[in-house]
């Protein structure tokens, strides 16, 4: 990848001002197979300044301009569609069905959801004699994860920029190429100088760095919920906008009423799709007591129909977790459900037979769980499922909500109007229904400590706008 050493700021591929570099690893092998540049305060500093400078050009574009950009954005993407799925495939070890059905499409999905909400999208109103008008934030720093790249980048960049905000990207420093093959895509689509800017590093020094700088206006992070605290740290003495979406401990309650054969075995496949590494992952599963035993015998047999291997074999469908970091805090933390007395129905430690290297992962479930165990209070982001039993659907809902996050829950239920009732009493910003489709149209953010604010959509949108009130304008 010929970009791979470089940055790309004020509209071309540039030298870092430093020599050091950071391996990127291939979580099937543990090798690496890539390296990156790793940037500095001052690779920053001129990134910054050069979206300061474009700045001002750009938010006085029009939206139909820049809805324009768009649309170009997304006809190259599809071009290069195929690369970009590759690429992440072999970053994050997703097996490649995955890799091109999601993880990649969720890019495309993402652009063409904004094209349809810019259609109807008010950029102004008059409220009486006042006329409310949404102009862009600013510069904003966008700092992304690696288990679902492409998603979140889209997801921050596209919104920002039809927008009229000017922008520096870091991307997580564990798959960072895919961002290289977006930063090519704006390129060809002809995004002006200096509106988006790539610095790749690590979130100590780049990450650092961008949220503490004074002339950006906002930052849009994804990532841990330990992370979102020092970010906003960093952030608050210059008062910049700072919008998280950040870890999860999503509640999966199954009503007594369910089909468990149907909804126990798509929760255990939801839990371990990309490896149990989405902080939306269902991995607390809430099941009547009288049914407990009956859920963990699907669960088991659910699991076991998990194929684990490398992310290029055909039948994979659980690949590695993407690093030795990740590797050994699942592990960690199978360890402490073992001691705190759950019950092990399948998986447990170490790597799955036949596999000596790479970071792979046993499917493991546990059964017996009680909510205050570390398993089930804890974001294990690793194909790791809590089985909770539960009273009635007031202990269910109790359990559901006593966390420190709030990012999504499930309902499963045979009555549709009992699942909604359930619904709105529980604590989170997503709430799905009998396993929907996903929709990129829904809001997506947290309660409570996975975050604040909202992306996709028109609620992406907003994210990167300010709103002004001009009083007297009907006068």
């Amino acid at each position: 990848m010929n970009n791979a050493l470089k940055f790309y700021i004020d509209g071309a591929w540039v030298e870092p001002l430093g020599a050091k570099r950071i391996p990127v690893i291939d979580p099937c092998n543990e090798q690496p197979f890539s390296e990156i540049a790793a940037g500095d305060v001052h690779d920053v500093d001129r990134a910054v300044a050069a979206a300061r400078r474009a700045f001002s050009s750009f938010s006085q574009t029009t939206p139909a301009e820049r809805i324009g950009l768009l649309r170009r954005i997304l006809e190259i993407y599809i071009e290069r569609y195929d690369e970009i799925a590759e690429t992440i495939s072999r970053e994050i070890g997703a097996p490649r069905s995955l890799a091109y059905d999601w993880q990649a499409a969720l890019g495309r999905r993402h652009l063409e959801e904004l094209l349809i909400t810019c259609d109807s999208f008010a950029w102004q109103r008059n409220k009486g004699t006042t006329l409310i008008r949404h102009e862009p934030i600013g510069v904003v720093a966008l700092i992304t994860p690696w288990n679902w790249p492409m998603n979140q980048i889209v997801c921050k960049v596209a919104p920002a920029l039809v927008a009229g905000c000017s922008m520096v990207l870091k991307p997580s420093e564990v798959s960072p190429l895919n961002a290289v093959l977006f930063t090519e895509v704006l390129d060809a689509a002809g995004v002006p100088n200096g509106v988006f800017n790539l610095v790749q590093g690590d979130g100590a020094t780049v990450g650092a760095a961008l949220c503490a700088h004074p002339d950006v206006d906002m930052v849009s992070f994804t990532g841990s919920t330990r992370a979102g605290v020092q970010i906003a740290k960093l952030a608050a003495p210059t008062v910049k906008r700072v919008h998280q979406e950040l870890g999860g401990k999503s509640a999966n309650l199954l009503l007594d009423d369910a089909d468990f054969e149907l909804a126990v075995t798509r929760g255990v496949n939801s839990c371990f799709s990309n490896s149990g590494q989405s902080c939306n992952a269902p991995t607390r599963m809430l099941v009547p007591a009288f049914r407990h035993a009956e859920a963990v015998d699907i669960a088991r047999r659910a699991a076991l129909a998990h194929k684990v291997g490398p992310a290029n074999a055909p039948d994979t469908t659980l690949g590695p977790v993407v690093s030795a970091v990740q590797f050994d805090r699942i592990q960690q933390l199978i360890a402490r459900g073992i001691e705190e007395g759950a019950t092990l129905v399948l998986g447990g430690l170490g790597r799955p037979q036949g596999f000596e290297s790479g970071y792979f992962v046993k499917p493991t479930v546990f059964a017996d769980v009680r909510p205050e165990m570390t398993i089930a209070r804890e974001e294990i982001f690793g194909p790791v499922l809590a089985i909770i039993p539960y009273r009635d659907e007031k202990d269910a809902i109790s359990i559901a909500n006593d966390s420190p996050y709030g990012l999504a829950a499930y309902v499963q239920s045979a009555d549709l109007e009992r699942a909604r009732r359930v619904g709105f009493q529980l604590r989170a910003g997503s709430v799905h229904l009998n396993y929907p489709a996903w929709d990129p149209g829904a809001p997506f953010g947290g309660y409570k400590q996975s975050g604040n604010g909202r992306e996709y959509a028109e609620w992406g949108l907003e994210s990167f706008l300010e709103v002004k009130g001009i009083v007297g304008y009907g006068v």
